[in-house]
């Protein structure tokens, strides 16, 4: 595609770097996502994505580095880019005494929609959440609390969307229903898309490159495909194990 605007990253980490007390959970990373692009964020438990999320959504300041959001300096103005973006994970409970419908119309407030009930009603219907509408969020299956918090990602038609686990404990059908509606999305709206996961075949369907991270560092990087070629693995799972445990100088070493 010939416009400019599509080559120009809707996410820049620059040098992006945050310590707790001394600890360095986050070192020097970063990265980019382009228009109409997902990038997979990955690594094992304590490899610091979680942190960097939080520092691109504005709820962590970073020691060092930067981070650019449509163009917007995420550290002194993320207030003119926070309606533009969102954010989704099943292990982030909305209010569970409220009803899917009135969780859905607090957020649709806050990012300032109009017409909140029609716009519900239609990623209702599109998520096939409709007969969970008048249920308490509290009384739903972990299965179902994932596809509320897509839709309570998806009011705004954010253009920077960021998914931790989107498929989490949904059974196969429907989470195979869910990837073809993200995909649907992102060619429909151009929107960047960043990718938590610990599912590797998602990952592998789902995006067009990955940032391997270890010990808050990134530590390799590349599409799934030349990820796969420079590994000579046969899928994401085993690439993402031989990085987990430390297996490229055994790798390199038998080259």
């Amino acid at each position: 595609m010939s416009d400019i605007s599509h080559t120009i990253p809707s996410i820049r980490v620059t040098g992006l770097t945050k310590r707790f007390d001394g600890v360095t959970a986050v070192d020097g990373v970063g990265f980019s996502v382009l228009p109409g692009h997902t990038v997979a964020l990955l690594g094992g438990n304590g490899a610091g994505k979680t942190t960097t999320i939080s520092m691109l959504l504005g709820l962590l300041l970073p020691t060092a580095g930067s981070i650019e959001v449509l163009g917007v300096d995420m550290l002194r103005e993320r207030y003119k880019v926070l309606p533009r973006m969102n954010f989704s994970s099943p292990y982030v409970d909305l209010p569970h005494r409220l009803t899917v419908e009135e969780n859905l119309t607090v957020y649709a407030h806050l990012y300032g929609l109009t017409g909140v009930r029609r716009r519900i009603r239609a990623l209702a219907e599109e998520l096939d959440l409709t007969k969970l509408l008048n249920r308490h969020t509290g009384g739903l299956s972990a299965g179902q609390k994932t596809r509320v918090a897509l839709a309570k990602a998806l009011l705004n038609e954010p253009e920077v969307l960021l998914l931790d686990e989107p498929t989490a404990s949904l059974d196969p059908d429907t989470a195979d229903w869910i990837r073809t509606y993200l995909e649907r999305y992102r060619d429909r709206t151009r929107a960047a898309i960043l990718l938590a996961s610990h599912n590797m075949a998602e990952v592998e369907r789902l995006c067009h490159d990955v940032v391997m991270m270890k010990a808050g560092r990134i530590v390799d990087t590349g599409s799934p495909a030349s990820l796969l070629e420079r590994y000579g693995r046969a899928n994401m799972e085993e690439v993402f194990l031989d990085i987990a445990r430390d297996r490229r100088s055994e790798l390199a070493a038998a080259e």
